[in-house]
């Protein structure tokens, strides 16, 4: 493992800086709101960067076959750290969600190109342990970005300028490094109707995991401002609970090659229903409460999205898993746009409690949902289950983390829509009626 941080140690530490200014932001916007405004605007401008995301993943594609990989990356991190800066001239919040789409936009295109340059690097035999360095550095980011609130607690405009920082400073091992650019990218095929009968169970899972991730990142910080916590212990509620989540990772990998996978997603669930209620029912909350059940409540969901990528793997082809990425990147996009405003809602009509109120309803949806009678297994893959990954922060990913997957042997160029392979109507019709995988 030396040897790949060696090897990589650039990507890497660009990786961490990104990710401790985009972790710090977020943070810092939900705190500066909670201030002057209520959860409807702090979720949207989460709902704002991941619409960014989404929308950057298209973007991305384009920009980097007219410009390059080097030039992208500049330009994007140019882009993002203005719009950083943009936000401590003006405290109008519709100008703020423009900014914040910007932000997003241009992170995905810097993920994009971090991404395609680990994957042309890594030898096949390392691509498991690249991929787990990758995530390694995207949590050691995020983590990094709620500490600072602990040393620094007051949120003046010197926080946005630690971050245009640290979008500064992610230049400089991309522009010095000496290792030939990756090949052009070729965007892969959003192929809706086909994932939707084939994998219809994980898109759920997917989508309540965008649910609650989009949800968590920006209204938690809101939700521990109204218990009562001073920014620094904000901080470290923060950082203890994306603590969890890389933790939880490598068990998570032990289990899900052992054990069924729906079973796991559905057990994850339960688990996340039945921890969420302490915080959903009490009005106030102290902070060593909120620091073990935000533990425990991470460890959870955390787990959901690595749960479902896995279990959609091990019922699509080799030669389609880019394709399947994708798909699955966008699902938890929409998701992650759409949870932060109705938990906004919830929290700005009826309290801060209905953040965990919201978490409980999203579990609740994938215990009925997901069971493990309705997988069929007709289209599951010869050598299922695949080995689990550990996927990193699946905000800090773009559709190119498919092509670290060692899982993707050969990532050939994605079927079109016109080499798909023709399903008969009777087992179409079947697959949907039984919601197989």
């Amino acid at each position: 493992m030396s040897l790949i941080l060696k090897s990589f140690k650039s990507l890497y530490f660009a990786t961490v800086l990104m990710l401790l200014g985009s972790g710090l932001l977020g943070t810092y916007q939900a705190l500066r709101l909670a201030q002057s405004a209520d959860g409807l605007w702090v979720g949207a401008l989460m709902a704002a960067n991941y619409f960014g995301l989404v929308l950057g993943g298209k973007v991305g594609h384009r920009l980097i076959a007219r410009v390059g990989h080097i030039r992208a990356y500049a330009a994007c991190a140019g882009v993002v750290g203005a719009a950083v800066l943009g936000h401590g001239l003006t405290d109008w919040l519709p100008a703020w969600l423009l900014l914040r789409v910007l932000v997003g936009l241009g992170m995905m295109c810097q993920y994009m190109v971090i991404e395609s340059w680990l994957n042309e690097q890594a030898e096949k035999s390392q691509r498991g342990r690249v991929f787990a360095g990758y995530m390694g550095a995207s949590y050691l980011g995020l983590i990094l970005g709620q500490l600072v609130l602990v040393v620094h607690p007051g949120l003046g405009p010197e926080l946005l300028m630690l971050v245009a920082l640290c979008f500064a400073l992610c230049l400089v091992p991309l522009a010095l490094t000496h290792k030939m650019h990756p090949a052009p990218l070729q965007p892969a095929p959003l192929e809706l109707r086909f994932f939707l009968q084939r994998v219809p169970l994980s898109l759920t899972t997917i989508a309540v995991a965008g649910l609650l991730i989009g949800a968590f990142y920006g209204l938690a910080p809101l939700y521990a401002s109204r218990m009562q916590l001073s920014t620094e212990q904000v901080g470290i509620f923060m950082g203890c609970c994306i603590l969890a989540g890389l933790l939880v990772q490598w068990p998570l990998g032990w289990l899900s090659d052992r054990y069924d996978r729906v079973c796991l997603i559905r057990g994850c669930a339960a688990l996340l229903a039945v921890a969420a209620l302490p915080l959903a029912l009490l009005p106030q909350a102290n902070l060593t409460l909120l620091l073990i059940v935000g533990f425990v409540l991470s460890l959870m969901q955390f787990s959901l999205y690595p749960l479902a990528v896995a279990l959609a793997n091990d019922h699509v082809e080799a030669e389609r898993r880019m394709s399947l990425t994708a798909m699955l990147l966008v699902t938890f996009g929409v998701g992650a746009c759409i949870g932060p405003l109705l938990a906004g809602v919830l929290m700005r009509l009826f309290g801060a409690n209905m953040l965990y109120v919201f978490a409980c309803a999203c579990a609740l949806i994938l215990v009925v949902r997901v069971r493990p009678e309705r997988v069929t297994h007709l289209h599951q893959v010869e050598d299922a289950p695949l080995q689990h990954i550990h996927t990193p922060d699946s905000t800090a990913s773009s559709p190119l983390a498919a092509a670290l997957d060692p899982r993707v042997d050969d990532p050939a160029e994605p079927a079109s829509e016109a080499d798909e392979p023709q399903v008969s109507t009777t087992e179409a019709q079947q697959s949907v009626n039984k919601d197989s995988l």
